[in-house]
């Protein structure tokens, strides 16, 4: 593998998005099973365990966005072309999602505030369901012509594969956003959610083995990478390991030892996901000759020089901001007079 400067980008996007995929990822699962929790107490812990950081978390969403479209232009637009409806209605979920949050407690009339847990729950579940549709026509391709214009449908992007990689994501989610919740709650609130996290956790196994093996069947080329790099293996067998750790973690009630199997899962996924798409941005279904690659969509070598020189000085100030507050907001959740 020819680690030049788009190589380099290639993998800065994939932190980014790893990045993202963690931290945010737990924001989805809360808010997915944010029904499932009974009681205006309890469902208020619930939202003020990811009140203080859900904001700082996307950062990493716009900073990916940002630097995807700085580095690789071409695939932005192709992306946003054929990804229209689906972008608009994650921009939607996105701002339907942080409204609840902030509305839900502003007024205390039961109908008031069970409509903001609907709106909380369904925006989650659908921004989380939608990234993995992304994902999923992202490695199973779409109809991208010459001119490297998505020339399909909505249809082309509900076909079976790809919805079922958006419910795999849905479903990690979930799972991630219940390990945090039992780290951040107690007694009877704890022990109700251990028992979604367990749910949950079925749902992701299932899932897990039928998106790997539909995998293997829709992109069969998902391994071509693993010949000429024969170490990434090695983040296969640490995958299946963690995924392995997760029921032991939860029966051993230890849900820090939970949460960080689940994130590392999700780190090894979107590793994978990296893997089997490189040096492809966005595979094109009518000919490979279409495909827009690293080197393809790239913007100038001097403009991706710039903006690594500008990601050297830029990401510590991401991840000081990002460990200071969860430090400053670490133990269980507690209400007080400027909860939600």
């Amino acid at each position: 593998m020819n680690w030049d400067i788009q190589t380099f980008w290639f993998f800065g996007l994939g932190i980014l998005l790893a990045g993202y995929a963690v931290l945010d990822g737990f924001d989805f699962g809360v808010g997915t099973l944010h029904l499932f929790i009974r009681g205006d107490h309890d469902r208020r812990l619930v939202l003020n365990s990811i009140g203080p950081l859900w904001d700082g978390n996307e950062v990493w969403l716009v900073t990916f966005g940002g630097a995807l479209f700085a580095a690789y232009p071409e695939a932005y637009a192709t992306a946003l072309s054929g990804f229209y409806l689906p972008f608009i209605l994650i921009m939607v979920s996105l701002i339907g999602r942080a409204v609840s949050i902030e509305f839900r407690s502003k007024h205390s009339h039961p109908l008031w505030r069970r409509y903001w847990d609907v709106s909380f729950a369904a925006s989650s579940t659908l921004a989380a369901f939608l990234f993995g549709l992304a994902v999923g026509n992202a490695l199973s391709g779409m109809p991208i012509d010459g001119s490297r214009e998505f020339v399909g449908n909505l249809g082309d992007l509900l076909t079976p594969y790809p919805i079922l990689v958006g419910v795999f994501s849905v479903a990690t989610c979930s799972m991630h956003g219940g390990l945090y919740l039992m780290l951040k709650t107690s007694g009877d609130l704890q022990a109700r959610v251990r028992r979604l996290v367990i749910v949950s956790t079925c749902a992701f196994l299932v899932l897990y083995v039928a998106v790997s093996a539909a995998t293997l069947v829709v992109v069969p080329h998902a391994t071509n990478n693993f010949q000429r790099l024969p170490v990434a293996w090695v983040v296969v067998a640490l995958n299946v390991l963690a995924v392995l750790n997760l029921p032991r973690a939860i029966a051993q009630r230890r849900p820090t030892y939970a949460f960080v199997s689940s994130a590392c899962t999700i780190l090894a996924l979107t590793f994978l996901f990296g893997m089997a798409l490189f040096p492809n941005l966005l595979v094109s279904t009518l000919d490979t000759q279409h495909n827009l690659t690293i080197y393809t969509a790239a913007s100038s070598e001097a403009t991706l020089r710039m903006m690594r020189n500008i990601a050297f000085l830029g990401m510590p100030f991401i991840a000081s901001y990002t460990g200071i507050v969860y430090w400053v907001f670490r133990g269980k959740t507690r209400l007080d007079k400027f909860s939600y």
